[in-house]
Order: C-alpha cells, then structure tokens, then sequence
C-alpha cells in the first residue's frame, strides 16, 4: 500500500509515476477523498482545540453555578458536534483505504519505462540453447508418449488445466523440489512448510486481494479463508505485525509448496501442457531487508534463482521489466527466462520482486534501526527459486534424445535414487 502521507505532500508527482504503470489508473475518486479528509481532520481538530478551551474556561467558573450550567450545555453540545465529525472521519478513513489497496506499487527510478513484455530489456544470458540433430517435441509429447503425462485422467478428475505425472516423472518433480531446497538451505535460506490455507488478511498482505479476489480460490461459504496463489502470501506473513531487530536483517526463507490459481492465464493459450496450471508446484525465496540494502538483495535472490538453472545447466536470460509489465506489489522486478526448444522460445520460470515497504505497510512488518530508535518500515522481496512443474518442462525439452528418452541432469541424479534417464 502506499504512503498516504506522500500521497497528500506530492499527489500529481506519484499520479505521474504511478500512469507509467498503465494510462488507465483513475485516481480522481481518491484525490476527492484525500481532500475531503483534509477538510474534516482541519473541522475535527479545530473542534477538539475548542472543546480543550471550554474546559479550562469551566474551571474557571467553578463558583459561578449559573454560567458553569451555561458552559457545561456548550460543551455538551460541542462533544456531540465532535463525536459526528469523528464518526464521518472514521468512513472516511475506511473508503481512502480501500482505494489505496487498489493501486499498484510506485515504480523505481532504475525501473525502464515501457507498455509491455516488448520493452524488456535483457540484462544477461547464460549458456548456449542445445543444438538437435532432430526436431525437438514439446514436453507434452514426450511426456504422453512416455506414459507419464495423463490429462486425461486428470480432466476426468478435477477438468482442464490438471495433469497426473507419473512414476520416474513424478519422482523427478520431487527431486527437483529436493534439490532447489538443498542448494537454498545451503546458502543461508532458512526452509519453512508453511499453511496452504490463509486469511484473508494475509491475503491483503501480500497485495493479493482486494485487486486479485477473483483469481483466488476461496474456499467455505464465509469466504474468509484462500488457498494460497504462492508461497510468497504465508511467508511475508510470517512477520505480520512484528518489529524485527536491524542486527537480525536480512532474513532469508525459502518454502516449497502448492500453489492454487483459478485464473491459469488467457483463454486459448498454453491450453496443453504444463504451462498454466490451476495448480502447480514451487519453491520460493522471500526475504525481509532494511530499506538501504534492498536493492542489492534484489540482485542476490535473482542470482540465487538462476544459480539453480545454472547447475542444472539449462540455457537462460535475465530480463528487467519495464514500467507497463511489472506486478502489482513490485517495485521492481527481474524475470528469469528459461529456453525451451520444444517451443522454440523463451519462457518465465522465475519473477524477482523488490517490493520496497509496500506489502510492509499492508501487513504491519517493521525493524527497529537501533536501541531506542522509533520502528519503520522495512523491505520485502520474494521470487520463485524455481517454479517447479516449468523446471520440469525445461529439463524434459532441453535433454530430450530422439528416441523420445530423457536424460537426467547430473545435479539430479543423487535426487533420482542414481536413475540417468527415463525411457
């Protein structure tokens, strides 16, 4: 959520930054908010100060019983006056907020401006895309012809969008699960297994509701509790109301966890395969930094994401979003892009976020700078370290053979109980 302070000091200044985002954001109904709630703190404020007055007046009168009745029916008719203008402030307070849960983080001045994934610039690229001797398939192909793959039986089950994977091919999930914990863990991470049902206030939180509602499955008939989108919502809550120590930042957690998302992308595309799933597996990274140090844990959880690509030796590009294609909490955020021959293109596998004090501000996260020192507001970053149903598709795409086998990476294989390959 943003400042409403710096909203009310620089209002046109952040209505500018914030049309980078998009030209179709309409902040007049709050502009209107924020000054009617200026008029009425200056209305309450000024009837406070006159009931302070009347009070000390009263004293004053203490042996003048005709005057003090006088002045006592004043201040009685003053604090009713006082307790409507509190009261509308209160309705005021509660529609600025839900305004201000509706609007997305302020781009960083290092943010490139842009209207979509067109304008992303490529930071760096590692490794070179294999070369066949063949056509390479798509992992569904393999996966089917294999006898791995089954979203028939899934579609049977739960409807489209499902999958069953299979045997040596479930096994390989799990070991990349495995090994994506294994290497964050070793570089400092700490491993939670989280809820995978939340409140809703987590959920507002984390930035997911009120603007996402819709994309969310919310379970009961209260609607009060979701399953979780990604792990990000219950580990940046995780903190939620907390003052954490400056000594004890930055705090590293990575989960892996089901994520549950009834919006699967746009309708026709991506319909087969493992792209865009409702539900799908993912290990994530989040981290809690002061305001100063944000931008360079940024850069350390990209590089920890792409670290896992790397060892699996998967061919792979680091984009910076532009203005008109980052999320809604971020700041600013790096996509990781995976090569899949199978497609012949580049895929997201990773979104680094930097999302500054905004989801903080939701979820009441703050740090103690020093002993004594007032609490603010500090940092949170998240990204997936990996997605692993699309790390699935990678390595099945990328180490296919022609007779239709897979090899398996030799960072997997100890995860694979020695098995080299799937036939």
């Amino acid at each position: 959520m943003l400042d409403i302070r710096e909203l009310q000091r620089n209002f046109s200044g952040i209505v500018e930054r914030l049309h980078t985002r998009g030209p179709n954001l309409n902040l007049a109904p709050l502009q209107a908010l924020l000054e009617a709630r200026k008029r009425l703190n200056v209305e309450t404020d000024a009837l406070a100060a006159k009931r302070n007055t009347f009070n000390e007046e009263m004293k004053a009168l203490a042996k003048t019983p005709h005057l003090l009745a006088a002045k006592r029916e004043a201040l009685r008719a003053l604090g009713q006056e006082l307790k409507a203008k509190e009261a509308e402030l209160r309705v005021l307070e509660e529609k600025v907020e839900a305004e201000l849960l509706l609007l997305p983080n302020l781009p960083d001045a290092s943010v490139p401006l842009g209207k979509d994934a067109s304008d992303n610039p490529v930071v760096r690229t590692w490794g070179q895309a294999p070369a066949f001797g063949f056509a390479p398939r798509a992992h569904f192909e393999l996966g089917e012809r294999l006898g791995l793959l089954d979203f028939e039986r899934a579609a049977k089950v739960s409807g489209a969008r499902f999958a069953f994977l299979r045997a040596s091919l479930a096994r390989l999930e799990r070991a990349l699960a495995s090994f994506m914990l294994s290497e964050h863990t070793a570089a400092g991470y700490e491993e939670l297994s989280p809820p995978y049902l939340v409140s809703r206030p987590s959920m507002v939180g984390s930035g997911q509701l009120p603007k996402f509602e819709e994309d969310a499955f919310c379970t009961g008939s209260g609607g009060e509790y979701f399953l979780i989108p990604t792990a990000e919502v219950p580990v940046v809550n995780f903190h939620y109301g907390e003052i954490l120590e400056a000594e004890n930042l930055p705090l590293r957690y990575c989960a892996f966890s089901p994520c549950f998302r009834a919006e699967a992308g746009s309708a026709g595309k991506d319909t087969r395969g493992l792209i865009r799933m409702h539900q799908f597996h993912k290990v994530e990274l989040v981290q809690f930094a002061t305001p100063e140090t944000s931008m360079e844990a940024l850069e350390v959880l990209t590089r920890q994401a792409c670290r896992i690509l790397e060892k699996l030796g998967l061919h792979h590009r680091v984009v910076l979003l532009c203005t008109g294609d980052m999320g809604f909490a971020s700041t600013k955020t790096y996509d990781v892009e995976v090569w899949l021959p199978g497609q012949a293109t580049y895929r997201e596998i990773s979104s680094c976020s930097n999302c500054g004090d905004f989801q903080a501000r939701r979820a009441q996260i703050r740090y103690r700078p020093a002993k004594g020192e007032k609490p603010r507001l500090l940092h949170t970053l998240n990204g997936s370290g990996l997605a692993v149903g699309r790390t699935l598709v990678a390595v099945m795409e990328n180490f296919q053979r022609e007779d239709g086998s897979i090899e398996i990476p030799a960072a997997l294989v100890p995860f694979m109980g020695g098995q080299t390959e799937i036939r």
